[in-house]
């Protein structure tokens, strides 16, 4: 009976022993916050590439449209209208 208790006391010393100590799970979650931080940041970093390549290609959008705007000019496709400018001072 007495080796069956000492049995019993040394599976259940066995058993507690067995699991991560507070050591092991603070490293664990900090290696897991490190790794979701990276992360973020890699998706943020992506986010800022997608919306400079979009901002890109507005630019050269818009550049390519002006410049078909004043060849349509020269070859006399589009007639521009002059603006008054309004004089100072005067009312």
């Amino acid at each position: 009976m007495k080796k069956l208790a000492v049995l019993v006391i040394a599976a259940a010393a066995l058993m507690v022993s067995c699991g991560p100590s507070a050591k092991e799970l603070e490293e664990k979650r900090i290696a897991d916050s490190i790794r979701v931080a990276d992360s973020m940041a890699m998706v943020q970093a992506e986010q800022q590439r997608i919306a400079d390549s979009i901002a890109n290609v507005q630019k050269e959008k818009m550049i390519a449209d002006s410049i078909a705007h004043q060849d349509s000019i020269k070859k006399g496709l589009i007639k521009v209208k002059k603006v008054k400018e309004v004089k100072k001072g005067k009312k």
